[in-house]
Formats: C-alpha cells, structure tokens, sequence
C-alpha cells in the first residue's frame, strides 16, 4: 500500500474546507482537470464528482465516489477509472499542534490495477502523492493566508511617527 504523509501549516479545519470543497478537487489531485459534480452533495457518502484524467494524447473521464466520511477529519474515496478498475483513497487528518497532518492511504480494490499493481506502481503512486500533497498544502496555506490577513493598512504620511 502506498501510505504517504505530510505537516501542512495550518488548522485541520482549513484543510478539510478545501476537501470538502468538489469544485477545488482537481486543483490539488494530480492528474485531473476541471472536476464537476455528478450526484449527492460533496462530501456525502455517495456524492460523486467526474474529471478528466489526461495521460499523454489520451483522455479518460473518471469518478469518484465518497465511501465514507467523518467530517474533519476522514475522507475515504473510490477511483473509478473505467478498464483500469478502482482505487481507494483514504485521506486521515489529524490535528499536530496547531498544524494538521494529512495522511494518504492508496490501494487497488478493483480491475487491471489491482492485477497489476507491484513495487514499481507502488513508487509511481507514491510520487503522486508527493505532488499531491504539496498541491494542498499549497491551497490549504495560501486560503488559511487570506483569511487570516487583516485589510492592508492605509501607508503612513510622510514624516509621521517621527519627533
């Protein structure tokens, strides 16, 4: 199994407002593009969210379906992609200080990619999942930034604060 981890610099509240957001999947999930909904409400066990996963000159549209979800702090996902079979990804956050740490489990369940799977697909995903989760650390700290950054204050006149 692919297990992969990081420290992302922000509240685990923060990164599950972006996970629980379907419209910002395909901003951190390698691979994908332009995610949109297909049934339920996101992340609802059930809901389901279609993408295009483009390798090469190819296209293959896909889905995945919530299976289990504890808000804030567990998403577990069923990759459907067609001929290849499926994949679970269960994503863990937990709260390490005032940081989350953000666990991924990948592994086949189903098709080509379960017969398939091996120790050189094995570093393929965990590749995947370095560049995945720098991809969320990335909008999970950029978003908490801006919240927490007040108005830009007014520059001061010249010569102010000097006696």
């Amino acid at each position: 199994m692919a297990v992969r981890h990081r420290l992302i610099k922000t509240t685990p509240q923060a990164v599950w407002d972006v996970l629980a957001d379907g419209t910002q999947y395909a901003d951190w999930v390698v691979g994908t593009s332009s995610s949109t909904p297909k049934r339920g409400q996101w992340p609802q066990v059930g809901a389901a969210i279609g993408y295009e996963v483009s390798l090469g000159p190819v296209s293959l549209t896909n889905e995945t379906v919530v299976r289990r979800c504890e808000e804030g702090s567990v998403l577990e996902l069923e990759a459907i992609a067609g001929p290849l079979g499926t994949a679970r990804i269960a994503i863990e956050l937990r709260p390490w200080g005032e940081q989350c740490l953000v666990i991924v489990d990948e592994h086949p369940l189903r098709g080509a990619g379960g017969m398939l799977h091996n120790m050189g697909v094995e570093a393929l995903i965990q590749l995947r999942h370095r560049a995945m989760l720098a991809r969320l650390a990335g909008l999970c700290e950029e978003e908490a930034g801006e919240k927490r950054r007040p108005d830009a204050a007014p520059a001061p006149e010249p010569g102010a604060g000097h006696a």
